[in-house]
Formats: structure tokens, C-alpha cells, sequence
């Protein structure tokens, strides 16, 4: 019977992730139109879009140096289904439903209690936080399965034997050559584990030296790109508060009141604005709006009528915090500790909370909210009634957060979703025979590679024909391809012979005739579609 509950939650999380997985999200994110057409490029050519060839530590895509992880993860599904939205996104959906399993696995290892194991597969099966990066192609959600395998299998040889230290290693390692977050994560998370299984590590110490040595030679190149080339630095650069200069002029302001005074400069010294601007982004993690109200600001991320998690959770995750430790429960610092650890890299980031740079954070709210509930009915008297107004509360949270993600959230954002370019790139296609140029705009950015994608252009004739600049702080952009150009100006295009021109509304030259307009499923017009005889 137990068996069958677990399999019976495994196949509930894979219906949540797959059903309608082409269709919802309503289109593909740039970023998910880059993942997948490199992957197309690696299945064809096995080189990059830029034609580097397997690249290990990053694909340069539009200069944001993406990690490999997640586009090696699509080439199988992209081989096997075709290039297209269900393809690009099932590594994410399929590793999604693996992760609900590790779920199971890890609170089996950590409470040794069957139904508590059930209900963290069960939290996490449903959790919105979880479904809305199971369904995109998120390199994030790949990265956490891999780093919540590595800590099941840690868990494993702490327990079992030595050799799983080793395979451990390798998933920590895929979690970070998968997601940029995880390389702020995973040392946190390492020294919590060395930390609980001390006595286990000192027994096998020349085992983790020799693993530790393997796994640091395997993490070079990675490190040596991060830590040592423009490119790697890139990223952090663009989006770290330690790059901002306000705390910096506010120390400098408090200095300059205080006549630049010796204790003014112990006072007012710009590191501790600093430390202040950290901490501020660090508690922005606990949020109660972000977590039980409203979500990530960012549509892409959250529904925005949903916290990340249900506000049935709050109660749940209280209880489970207070049983923890009044059961005295061998692996509360575990546990705890992996919560309080995960938002130390995302704090340094600009944007707080951020659900996609914290999703490693997954499932200790889950593990929490499954130990709570167990030893909150254990507590209770009226039982039946407790268990029956927890799951009233809980299927009423799930039921409003598939209502929203199903139906209204793909039309109310799906201009967040750069929706019209798929149906642009259709139009394009009519026409392609029929004119001598195409011309795109790039308001809704990025515009490129989804007319690489569609298309499912050779990568071999897009090297020949590729016009690629580099900016000063190193972003790439395409301005052309073939019969394709991509400019906000159309003013500046002088092209001769027949032109389809695909703009932003009212950006259309007088002398084109309209042909077409394309909108998103909110009703804004996205495009406008034209041609001129020159």
C-alpha cells in the first residue's frame, strides 16, 4: 500500500508538470529559445551557436555565458521530439518529478517515518514555488535536482557506504556546471553537512581527501572561467549590490557632516553600509508576501496572486520548526541549517527575494510543513476534524493556484513571455520567398534566436552569414542573418529590392503596406507586419 501512495504522488507530480508543458508557459523566454536551439546546434554540429566546439564551462549565447548543464540535459529530448517548446522544456518537468522523489528519499534518511516522507513528496509535488520552474526550461531547476540528489546521496553515505561520497561529489558538481546559484550554495551547504556528519568524515578521512582532490581538478576549468576571465565575472558584476556605489556616497555624505572625523570614519566606514544593504537583501528571503502572499514580482516567476508557497504552509512550518526541536530531532540543524544558508548567495544580488536564485532552498519547507503536520495531529484531540480542515485549507490553496496558472496568468503576462515572436517568425516564413529582406525589430529583445529556433536554421549556414557584435561589456548581439536584419531604427534601414518588415505598433515606413498584425493573449498588439517595394 505504501508503495503504491508514493507511486500515486510521482505520477501526480508528473501530470502537473507535462500536462500542457508546449502550451504553458504561453511561449518560450528568450532564455529558454537560447537553451533549446543550442542544444539543437550541439545535436547537429556538436558545437555552440557561435561554433565552439562542446564547450565545458559556458555557452556564450547572447553574452550571458550560460552554463552547460541544462543544454546537454535537452539534447536527448530535443533528438527525440523534435525542436519545439515540449522538447526544450522536458529536462526541467522531468527532473522536477525526480526531485519530488528525492524528496521522499531524503525525509526517509532524516526522520525514519513513512507518512512524514509521503507528505514531503506530496508538499513538493504540489508546491507553486516548485511547478512554475518545473514547467520552464529553468537551468535553476535542473541545478537543484542535482544538488538535492547530492545531499541524498551524501545522506547515503553517511549511512551506507563510502563510495557514495563519490557520486555525491559528481551531483554537486553537475548542480553547479547547471546553475550559477549553485556555486554560491553548495560551499554553504558542504560545510553544514562536514558539520553534522563530523565523526563519519574523520572515519573516512582519506577517502574525502581523495574525493575532495577529484572533485577540485573537475571544478578547475569552471573555477578558473568564474574567477579569471571578463566573461565569468560578468554576470556577478552586472547584478551584485557590492557594484553599487550608493552605500558608498552615504558614507562619504555621514563622513563629510562629521568634518571626516576619526571615529566618523569607524562609524560611517562604507563597509558596514555594505554589511546593512546585505543583511536588508538577506531577510528579503523571509519576506511573508514573497512567501505566502504575492510571490516573485516578476510575472515570469510567480502567478502573482500566490506566494511561493500556500498560506496553508505558514501554520504547518511553524509547527514543524517548534517539533523539530522539542522532539529533539537528530537532523533539526540540518535541516535548519540548510534553510538559513540558502539565501547568502541571492543576497548579494540587487533584486530580493529572488524565487529562481533561491530555488535550492527546496523542499525544507516541504520537510518542515510533512514533520509539522505529523506531529501537529498527534498533538491535537479532534483528529478527524484537524486532518479535515488542514487538507479543506490545502486542496483550496492548490485548486486557486492551478485556476490562476491555467487560466488567467498565461493571458494577463504573456507579453512577459515575449509572445509574437513564434507567430512572427510564421509570417516571415510566408513571405520568405517573396522578398529580398526581412527586417525585425528587437523591442521585445532578443529577437534572433527564435527566428533560428522556428526555423530550425542550419547553425552551419548561420556561422557563414552571422553579423555578431560585442559590446563594451561584452554582451553579444546579432544584427543579421541571410535574408534577416534586427534593429529598433527601421528610419536606418536602406535596403533595396522588396522589404517584410516586422516592427513595434505605429513603427511601420509610410510606404509599407500592411499585411498583417500580431497580438498577445491579452489583446496588445505586439507586431505590426509589412511590405515595401524599394
Amino acid at each position: 500500500m505504501k508503495r503504491f501512495s508514493i507511486v500515486g504522488i510521482i505520477l501526480f507530480a508528473a501530470v502537473l508538470r507535462f500536462w500542457q508543458l508546449g502550451q504553458i508557459p504561453p511561449s518560450l523566454y528568450w532564455d529558454e529559445a537560447s537553451l533549446g536551439y543550442n542544444a539543437y546546434s550541439i545535436l547537429l554540429t556538436a558545437r555552440d551557436e557561435h561554433s565552439k566546439f562542446i564547450p565545458v564551462t559556458n555557452f556564450a549565447a547572447f553574452g550571458d555565458y550560460k552554463p552547460p548543464g541544462y543544454i546537454y540535459a535537452a539534447v536527448p529530448s530535443v533528438a527525440l521530439f523534435g525542436l519545439n517548446e515540449f522538447s526544450i522544456r522536458f529536462p526541467s518537468a522531468f527532473f522536477g518529478v525526480m526531485t519530488v522523489v528525492l524528496a521522499y528519499l531524503i525525509a526517509k534518511r532524516l526522520f525514519q517515518n513513512e507518512i512524514i516522507s509521503l507528505f514531503s513528496a506530496l508538499f513538493l509535488a504540489i508546491s507553486p514555488w516548485h511547478l512554475q520552474f518545473s514547467r520552464g526550461a529553468f537551468e535553476a531547476n535542473l541545478g537543484l535536482f542535482f544538488s538535492t540528489l547530492g545531499i541524498y546521496l551524501f545522506l547515503k553515505f553517511a549511512k551506507d557506504k563510502s563510495y557514495y561520497l563519490l557520486f555525491s561529489a559528481f551531483a554537486f558538481l553537475a548542480a553547479m556546471y547547471t546553475f550559477t546559484g549553485q556555486r554560491l550554495f553548495i560551499p554553504f551547504l558542504l560545510v553544514i553537512l562536514v558539520i553534522q556528519f563530523r565523526e563519519r568524515i574523520l572515519a573516512n578521512f582519506r577517502i574525502v581527501v581523495l574525493i575532495a582532490i577529484i572533485s577540485s581538478l573537475l571544478f578547475w576549468p569552471l573555477f578558473t572561467f568564474t574567477a579569471k576571465t571578463i566573461e565569468g565575472k560578468l554576470r556577478f558584476n552586472e547584478v551584485s549590490i557590492f557594484k553599487e556605489l550608493k552605500p558608498i556616497n552615504d558614507s562619504i555624505r555621514y563622513r563629510e557632516i562629521d568634518h571626516f572625523s576619526w571615529w566618523s570614519d569607524s562609524i560611517h566606514n562604507r563597509r558596514l553600509f555594505y554589511a546593512h544593504e546585505y543583511l536588508v537583501h538577506y531577510f528579503d528571503a523571509f519576506d511573508p508576501g514573497f512567501l505566502f502572499s504575492k510571490g516573485d514580482v516578476n510575472p515570469r516567476l510567480s502567478v502573482q496572486e500566490v506566494g511561493e508557497l500556500y498560506l496553508i504552509d505558514l501554520p504547518l512550518i511553524l509547527a514543524g520548526i517548534y517539533f523539530l526541536f522539542s522532539q529533539k530531532n537528530k537532523y533539526r540543524w540540518l535541516i535548519i541549517g540548510w534553510l538559513l544558508i540558502s539565501p547568502l548567495g541571492p543576497a548579494t544580488a540587487r533584486e530580493t527575494p529572488h524565487a529562481l536564485r533561491m530555488i535550492h532552498i527546496l523542499p525544507t519547507y516541504q520537510l518542515i510543513s510533512a514533520f509539522g503536520l505529523y506531529y501537529f495531529y498527534k498533538a491535537v484531540k479532534f483528529k478527524k476534524l484537524f486532518i479535515s480542515f488542514i487538507f479543506l485549507l490545502l486542496i483550496s490553496n492548490f485548486i486557486y493556484y492551478l485556476h490562476m496558472y491555467y487560466l488567467h496568468w498565461p493571458k494577463k503576462y504573456s507579453g512577459e513571455w515575449q509572445y509574437g515572436y513564434k507567430q512572427a517568425v510564421e509570417i516571415a516564413k510566408f513571405y520568405y520567398s517573396e522578398v529580398d529582406n526581412v527586417i525585425i525589430t528587437k523591442y521585445l529583445g532578443r529577437p534572433y534566436i527564435y527566428f533560428l529556433l522556428y526555423n530550425k536554421y542550419d547553425p552551419k549556414l548561420f556561422w557563414q552569414t552571422a553579423k555578431i557584435t560585442r559590446d563594451q561589456f561584452y554582451f553579444l548581439d546579432v544584427e543579421g542573418f541571410d535574408k534577416f536584419s534586427f534593429t529598433n531604427d527601421q528610419s536606418e534601414s536602406n535596403f533595396k529590392g522588396k522589404t517584410l518588415f516586422i516592427v513595434s505598433p505605429g513603427e511601420l515606413p509610410t510606404d509599407a503596406k500592411k499585411v498583417a498584425s500580431i497580438y498577445n493573449l491579452r489583446g496588445d498588439q505586439a507586431f505590426e507586419v509589412g511590405i515595401t517595394s524599394r
